[in-house]
């Protein structure tokens, strides 16, 4: 019986194996492909997203059905909570922002990630996540690990760790369907349902 079941225990890790991505690090081909990804992308500054977000930081956390819609620095975050039918939006460009559906009147301040962290215990890094949704590398230094196919499976950056762990296969030129972003305890997880680019 012992014997069964560490037989059983060598499969399901083998098989946990087999699943894993294969990481490499940057090669010069993985560099030229995430270069001409990039090009492509950061030219496409309109765009859409419906998505699951779930946000945790050890002891509290949410989720819900996010609707983020991008034109330049402006934007319209969303999330919809079916479980207890609440909304709120937070919107805003590059020097104010706006949320609405927490409190009775809107919070407004100038910086949407302290709003999210000071009326929600959301630590979202809303800045960087923007890039790191389309795969991209935001501004700043940053280390990335790449699969058989070119596309980053992990992008470390500003103290966040951020796995790739599916992408849309039939996107030209490819984009994430579901990342895992992590940065001590704080946990932010996306999984992409569609995406839409406007022009």
């Amino acid at each position: 019986m012992i014997t069964i079941r560490r037989g059983l225990v060598v499969v399901v890790l083998l098989a946990l194996t087999a699943c894993a991505p294969v990481r490499v690090r940057e090669t010069p081909a993985a560099a030229s492909a995430q270069a001409a990804r990039e090009a492509q992308l950061r030219a496409r500054t309109n765009w859409t997203i419906t998505a699951h977000i779930g946000v945790s930081n050890g002891q509290d956390g949410g989720s819900g059905d996010l609707v983020w819609t991008q034109h330049g620095d402006r934007y319209d975050f969303t999330v919809h909570a079916p479980v207890t039918g609440r909304t709120w939006k937070l919107s805003g460009d590059a020097d104010a922002a706006v949320l609405e559906g927490v409190d009775p009147q809107p919070d407004r301040g100038s910086d949407p990630e302290r709003l999210l962290r000071e009326r929600l215990g959301w630590d979202v890094p809303l800045a960087n996540l923007g890039a790191w949704v389309r795969g991209l590398r935001a501004a700043g230094a940053a280390k990335v690990e790449y699969d058989a196919r070119n596309l980053p499976v992990l992008i470390e950056q500003a103290g966040w760790k951020v796995e790739y762990r599916d992408w849309l296969g039939d996107s030209d030129p490819p984009l994430p369907r579901k990342l895992f972003a992590s940065r001590g305890g704080a946990r932010v997880r996306v999984v992409i349902e569609n995406w839409k680019f406007d022009g």
